[in-house]
C-alpha cells in the first residue's frame, strides 16, 4: 500500500495545530495536588444566606514570613506579569475570594448591598482595609480596578503566635439572632469582621415572599405571619388582611381562640378598641382552659389585674375547678392582696398538680402565702 506524503505547507500545519492545542490543553487542564486547596464555608444568620470561597495556600515552613512580604504584602503592589495598577492582597490564593450575601447586610457597621463580590484586604501591620469589589471573574488582584469598589471598611487583625494556622481559613464565629463575626485565619493572624442583619426587615420580606405563594391560601399560615408582624409591631394593614382572610368563614373560617385574639391584637394597635373588645370577647368564648389561662397571666403581666381576674373566674366556673383553674384563682386573688383566698385556692390547686415540677412549685407558693406576702 503507498505511503500518503502531505505537502511540506500541511506537514507544518500539523505541527502547528498539535503544538497550540497542546498548550492549550496543558493550560486549561487542572489537576488537584496539595499547593492550594479549594475551600467553601457558609452560614445563615436569620434568613439572610452568607457563602464564601476561596484558594487556600498553606505555611508550608514559612512561619514568620508570610505578613508583609511577597506573600501577603503590606498595602499595595504591581504584580506584574502584565499587570500594571497598584493592586491588594487577593486574601487567598489563585482566583480571587469570592463572597455573597443574600440580603443587604452591614460590615462593621457600613451598608453593603445583596450581591457577590471579590474580596481583597490591603494589609497593615495593626489595622487593615477590607475590600468587596465588583469584579468576581478576576484572577487574583492582578487586574485590579479600584473604581469596581463597592466598599471599603477597616478592621483591626489579631495575632497568635502560639496558635498557628496551616491553611488559610475563613471562620464563622460569636453568632448572635442578627449578627455574626466571620475572620481570614492564617499563621499567627486573625482578621475579623462583623456581619449584620437588619432581622426584621429580612425576616418580613421573607415571610411576604412565602405568602406570595401557596401559604397564601393556608389559614395556619396566615395566622402565624399576622401573629409575628402583632408581636413585632410591623406591617399591620397586610397582617389584617392575612387574618381577616383566616377568619373569614368563606375563606376557612378559624374562629379558634388563638385566630381571634391575633386579630383582637391588631385592631387594638390600629386604633379600634371597640371591634378589637368584641373580637376578643369571642375569642375568650371559644377558648379552651390552657389558652384561658395563659391569657390570665398575659392580663396579669400587663398590670391588668382585674380584667385578669374576671379571665381567671370565667376560667374556673367554666370548667369547674379543673387542673390549672385554681392556679389561676390563686394568682389573681395574691394580686388584688387577698393572700386568705390566694392561700385556699393554692392548696386547692397542689391537690390536683399533675407532676412534681408544678408540686414543687405549689409548696414554694403556699410557703410564701402562709408566710403572709404576695407571689
Amino acid at each position: 500500500m503507498p505511503s500518503i506524503k502531505f505537502p511540506v505547507h500541511s506537514s507544518l500545519f500539523f505541527a502547528l495545530f498539535f503544538l497550540f492545542s497542546f498548550g492549550t490543553f496543558a493550560q486549561a487542564l487542572r489537576i488537584p495536588g496539595t499547593a492550594n486547596i479549594s475551600c467553601s464555608a457558609g452560614r445563615k444568620v436569620g434568613t439572610t444566606e452568607i457563602n464564601i470561597h476561596w484558594n487556600a495556600p498553606g505555611v508550608k515552613g514559612r512561619e514568620g514570613k508570610i505578613w508583609g512580604t511577597d506573600i501577603a504584602y503590606f498595602g499595595t503592589t504591581v504584580l506584574g506579569f502584565g499587570s500594571d495598577v497598584q493592586s491588594p492582597w487577593r486574601a487567598g490564593a489563585d482566583e480571587c475570594t469570592t463572597m455573597s450575601f443574600s440580603t443587604d447586610v452591614m460590615i462593621n457597621g457600613q451598608t453593603l448591598k445583596a450581591g457577590k463580590y471579590a474580596f481583597f484586604i490591603e494589609l497593615g501591620k495593626d489595622e487593615s482595609t477590607l475590600i468587596f469589589n465588583s469584579n468576581i471573574q478576576a484572577w487574583g488582584t492582578y487586574f485590579y480596578d479600584i473604581s469596581k469598589d463597592v466598599l471599603r471598611v477597616s478592621t483591626k487583625q489579631q495575632k497568635d503566635q502560639k496558635n498557628l494556622k496551616e491553611r488559610l481559613e475563613y471562620t464563622f464565629t460569636n453568632q448572635t439572632p442578627k449578627s455574626v463575626e466571620v475572620a481570614l485565619e492564617w499563621e499567627s493572624w486573625r482578621i475579623p469582621f462583623t456581619v449584620e442583619v437588619d432581622l426584621k426587615a429580612t425576616l418580613m420580606a421573607d415571610i411576604q415572599a412565602q405568602m406570595s405563594g401557596a401559604l397564601g391560601f393556608d389559614p395556619p399560615s396566615m395566622i402565624a405571619a399576622a401573629n409575628w408582624c402583632l408581636q413585632q409591631d410591623i406591617n399591620l394593614d397586610q397582617a389584617l388582611g392575612w387574618i381577616n382572610s383566616a377568619t373569614n368563614p368563606n375563606l376557612g373560617g378559624i374562629n379558634s381562640f388563638q385566630a381571634l385574639s391575633v386579630k383582637s391584637g391588631i385592631l387594638k394597635k390600629k386604633g379600634k378598641n371597640e371591634e378589637s373588645d368584641l373580637i376578643m370577647k369571642q375569642a375568650v368564648d371559644n377558648a379552651n382552659t390552657m389558652e384561658l389561662h395563659q391569657y390570665g397571666r398575659q392580663l396579669l403581666n400587663e398590670k391588668k389585674v382585674n380584667e385578669a381576674m374576671t379571665v381567671f373566674e370565667k376560667n374556673y366556673i367554666k370548667n369547674k375547678g379543673a387542673w390549672p383553674t385554681n392556679v389561676g384563682m390563686m394568682r389573681a386573688h395574691s394580686a388584688l392582696g387577698n393572700i386568705k383566698k390566694a392561700l385556699d385556692f393554692a392548696k386547692e390547686a397542689l391537690k390536683q398538680a399533675p407532676d412534681d415540677i408544678n408540686k414543687k412549685n405549689l409548696e414554694n407558693s403556699i410557703k410564701t402565702l402562709e408566710s403572709g406576702k404576695a407571689l
